[in-house]
């Protein structure tokens, strides 16, 4: 069964449901949101995606609404509070993997105007030539990583199946 076919069938008020119905797959331009996106996906390895979801209101919290300005000051005091809240995922390569890539959002940002605007840049048509540029430019970034992070935001063909009422060609 597909994640369409699956989250069709659920109740409205499920988080698998909304996440579907409401966000995966649609375009995003803000940079916070981009960069929250990323932070989430990040997180998702090794555990289920329903963990990230019911946490994600908490991530927003404790990343300070997803700035990446104010996350690439982060210190060492900074992940040490990080690891000891108890609404996100306390692991501390995944910390220190969004501290630098809060930096790499800036420094993206201070060359073309936004992250949005780097990502627009890309002529990239294959997964493989993506998650090589993001591995170059950001850490704890995998294949399936950076496969859904592209899928979530609409930047990849295939968020939705084309029988489901969500989908709308890129």
């Amino acid at each position: 069964m597909s994640y369409c076919e699956y989250c069709q069938k659920l109740p409205l008020d499920n988080v698998h449901r909304q996440y579907h119905d409401e966000v995966y797959g649609r375009k995003i331009s803000d940079d916070f949101e981009l960069f929250g996106r990323l932070i989430l996906e990040i997180n998702q390895a090794g555990l289920s995606w329903d963990i990230i979801l019911k946490k994600s209101d908490q991530f927003r919290i404790a990343f300070e609404g997803f700035d990446y300005t104010k996350i690439s000051r982060y210190t060492e005091a900074d992940v040490h509070r990080l690891l000891q809240n108890k609404g996100i995922i306390r692991h501390r390569l995944k910390i220190e993997a969004t501290i630098y890539n809060a930096k790499q959002f800036l420094t993206l940002k201070e060359a073309h105007g936004s992250f949005f605007n780097w990502l627009e840049m890309q002529e990239i048509k294959n997964t493989r030539d993506w998650v090589k540029l993001f591995k170059k430019n950001f850490k704890f970034v995998g294949g399936e990583i950076v496969k859904e992070f592209l899928l979530s935001i609409g930047k990849m063909e295939g968020s939705h199946e084309e029988t489901c009422p969500k989908y709308t060609p890129l």
